[in-house]
């Protein structure tokens, strides 16, 4: 990633999930992602908060707030949508973009409740129908593992919503009082020799058929031309045992789509 000089004016795209934020400053011209940052999502964070964040982050790079001359924010979490607007109010000079009803997007909704749609389902869609250009379906591996679907003609159809992977380690803990915390990690081999290696093993596998087994029933109904993409925390994670069933794994799609999406409306 290139380093920004100080006479850049940046673009600050902001993607709020539900466990973590994945922040990213983007710099004109192609392939211009200059840093991004992810950080465990504080629902109370104030606005003052955020920006001694950002401004800490930002000077890690050699950049300063005074250079973020616009913004836009994707959020699944409403107060922290409100601080984020505030803060680029108080803190850099301007109103900042917030992916909504308000915003065009190019991408028309077929669902029966398209303000049902997640704001980050639908930047993920279209950051991954510029990218194919066909039918797709996006995984990504957030606190859900959400599978979202886009049709040949770039429409959005809706998907499938499962519980995420560290929901499901967290479960585990919690109700068996006998079985460990485990990180998920690529298991050595299917049979765990541990407690620890079986459930990793168990995580691992389960979720890699689950990915499968949906996907194949997607493409069922899309067509087997349809395109797969996967992003999220645990994409990287995950890929090597779905490789056969991803085409490709993209863990900046989601600050992608907010700069396409801004870029729409500036």
């Amino acid at each position: 990633m290139s380093q920004a000089g100080p006479e850049l004016e940046l673009l600050l795209v902001v993607d709020v999930g539900n466990t973590q934020t994945h922040v990213g400053v983007f710099a004109p011209g192609p392939q211009s992602l200059v840093a991004d940052w992810r950080f465990a999502t504080t629902r109370a964070a104030t606005a003052d908060e955020l920006a001694v964040l950002l401004a800490g982050l930002l000077a890690l790079r050699g950049t300063n707030l005074a250079q973020v001359r616009s913004s836009i924010v994707s959020s699944t979490v409403p107060r922290l949508q409100d601080q984020w607007r505030l803060l680029a109010r108080r803190h850099l000079g301007h109103e900042t973009m917030v992916v909504g009803p308000s915003l065009k997007t190019g991408m028309p909704i077929r669902t029966e409740s398209p303000h049902e749609v997640g704001a980050d389902r639908l930047v993920n869609a279209v950051a991954a129908y510029a990218r194919f250009e066909t039918a797709c379906v996006v995984v990504d591996f957030g606190t859900a593992i959400t599978y979202d679907v886009v049709s040949d003609e770039g429409e959005y159809l809706g998907g499938v919503i499962t519980p995420g992977i560290e929901i499901s380690l967290e479960a585990l803990s919690e109700r068996a009082a006998k079985l460990p915390t485990v990180e998920l990690g690529e298991p050595r081999t299917v049979i765990g020799r541990s407690t620890v290696e079986a459930i990793r093993s168990g995580i691992a596998f389960g979720f890699a058929g689950q990915v499968e087994g949906i996907v194949r029933r997607l493409r069922a109904e899309l067509g087997d031309h349809a395109r797969v993409i996967a992003t999220g925390g645990f994409s990287t994670v995950m890929y090597p045992l779905i490789r056969e069933t991803i085409d490709e794994v993209d863990e900046f799609l989601t600050l992608s789509g907010l700069r396409l999406i801004w870029g729409l409306n500036r």
